[in-house]
This record gives structure tokens, C-alpha cells and sequence, in this order.
């Protein structure tokens, strides 16, 4: 982007006082300058020029770690598009978890005792389907997945319909592929229990069922740290403020030991080699400290 493009670009929304007053309010005192200039806007701009340029459905990836702040930036991102008459559904993989006897099957064995979040805990032809059905008519028809269900351990709990121009598709390994050598052992504090490296390899095998959903997949944004360990703060603090706000949260040792399985399932080099179009990169505070085309 020119210079003389950027003076355009920030004289476009500055005179969207709406767009300004609306993300101020959503925020409140978590009001941020860098994620309004550095995330919030470029992702309105794109979603905004595939409105005006393009008639085809557009499906958006969105990858970050637990704990970065993409949920919230999904409730947002779709209030503000409401206002610029944009259609645009924001859908977790999350939603797509399997229902509890397949779950139960899925997730057997784990090293971690954790009940989801890893590779093979979601309905993966489904999700194919519904993308590629809506993708032909239009119609999105996805299941809800309600965490608080079965004392904690989740269950599918309702159906809804929509009928979105854009899908945000978002998830915490979104567009990571399978490593082809075998060499996945990297550095992790505590070192690797050898069934988790037993495991590990399990999950390997399962991020290959995921290839046919992220080809179906047109743009890919990702929010990482610049140190991968960051996300383990960030995930203590969600948990926190969910137990104070919502009553039901990850303490103690289940929090751990989903650290652990975060930590430990997929390789960290594998988050660097996601084959994103736009990448953000956050500081220990989740500071933006840059923002930049990856791959066009």
C-alpha cells in the first residue's frame, strides 16, 4: 500500500463517526488505538471491498490461539457489518465439536484428559458439507455447541439457519496442516511425556481429515504472538474473567491441563507455516506490533 493509499484509507473511516462511536462503545475502557487501526478496520476494509468488487460468497478465515480476543472480535465485526449493510455470520469450530457419544470415542485415551479442543474432536465432513452447501445456495444450517452442558463437558444443544453474503470461519488451528517429516518433537517445558508423542502423531494423522475444509476457505486472516508462550496467559485471564462473569469456567487443574494439550498437540513451528493472506502479531499485552500481507 502507497502512502497517498493509506491517506486515503484513514480519511475513509474517519468520517465514520458511527463505526468510531460503535467500537468504543463494544470495547469501553478496553478500548484499544492499535487494534482499531491494526486489526478492527482492515478486516471491515476487506470485507468491504469484497462486497462492492465481488457477488460470490466469501468465506473468512479467522486462526488465533485461545485467548487472543477473537470471539469478542467476531461479536463485533458482525455488529459493525450489520450497520454497512453487510451480511456476515461468524462461526467457531467450536460449534462443529462432536456430539457426546462420538466425542466420548474421539477423545479417548487423550494424555491430557480433556474433554475437546484438539484435532479430531469436530464433525468434519459436516462442516464440509454446510460450507460447501452454503457456498451453492446460500443457506448456512449449523449446529450450536453449548460448553455448559453435561457438567461442563459440552454438548451439541440447538440448529440455526442463516443466510450470510460472508462467513467468518474462525478457530484456533484454523489452516494448519499436517507436518510431513517425522521430526515434530519440539521444545516444550515440561519435555514431551511419550504418550503425548505417542498422541501427537494421532493428531498428525487427524489434521489431514481438516485439508478439504481449508481449501474451501478464500482468505485467511491470523492474529499470533511474537512468543507462542504468551498464549497461556491470555488463556488464564479469559478463564478468569469467564468464571467471574458466567459462573462456569476452567480452574485449576482442568485449566492446566488444557494448557498442556495446547501446548503439546500440535507443533509450534506448525502456526508459523499457516498459509495465511493477512497476518497480526501481538506483544506479551496483545499490543499490535505489526500488520502485513503474508500471501496474496
Amino acid at each position: 500500500i502507497t502512502g497517498n493509499e493509506l491517506d486515503e484509507w484513514v480519511k475513509f473511516w474517519e468520517k465514520d463517526e458511527d463505526i468510531f462511536l460503535m467500537i468504543s462503545k463494544f470495547y469501553g475502557v478496553n478500548f484499544r488505538k492499535d487494534w482499531l487501526w491494526g486489526v478492527v478496520l482492515p478486516i471491515l476494509s476487506h470485507l468491504y471491498q469484497y462486497k462492492k468488487l465481488s457477488s460470490n460468497r466469501l468465506v473468512l478465515g479467522l486462526s488465533a490461539l485461545p485467548g487472543t480476543g477473537k470471539t469478542t472480535l467476531g461479536i463485533l465485526i458482525e455488529k459493525l457489518t450489520l450497520k454497512m449493510n453487510i451480511k456476515v455470520l461468524v462461526v467457531s469450530m467450536d460449534d462443529f465439536y462432536l456430539p457426546s457419544e462420538e466425542m466420548k470415542i474421539a477423545i479417548k485415551n487423550n494424555p491430557w484428559s480433556v474433554s475437546r479442543g484438539f484435532p479430531g474432536s469436530h464433525s468434519i465432513s459436516l462442516i464440509e458439507n454446510r460450507i460447501s452447501q452454503w457456498k451453492n445456495t446460500g443457506i448456512f444450517n449449523y449446529p450450536v455447541f453449548d460448553k455448559s452442558l453435561r457438567s461442563g463437558l459440552g454438548d451439541r444443544s440447538s440448529w440455526r439457519t442463516a443466510f450470510p453474503e460472508i462467513i467468518i470461519f474462525e478457530g484456533w488451528f484454523l489452516g494448519v496442516n499436517p507436518i510431513i517429516d517425522n521430526n515434530i518433537h519440539d521444545k516444550v517445558h515440561p519435555s514431551l511425556l511419550p504418550e503425548e508423542i505417542t498422541y501427537r502423531s494421532l493428531i498428525q494423522s487427524n489434521l489431514k481429515k481438516y485439508l478439504n475444509i481449508w481449501k474451501l476457505i478464500d482468505k485467511i486472516w491470523q492474529i499470533i504472538p511474537n512468543e507462542f508462550q504468551y498464549m497461556n496467559e491470555w488463556k488464564s485471564s479469559q478463564e478468569k474473567s469467564m468464571l467471574k462473569d458466567k459462573g462456569n469456567a476452567l480452574v485449576d487443574k482442568d485449566l492446566s491441563n488444557f494448557l498442556r494439550m495446547l501446548n503439546c498437540s500440535i507443533p509450534k513451528a506448525s502456526f508459523s507455516q499457516i498459509e495465511s493472506n493477512y497476518k497480526i502479531i501481538l506483544d506479551k499485552n496483545r499490543e499490535v506490533i505489526k500488520v502485513g500481507l503474508n500471501k496474496i
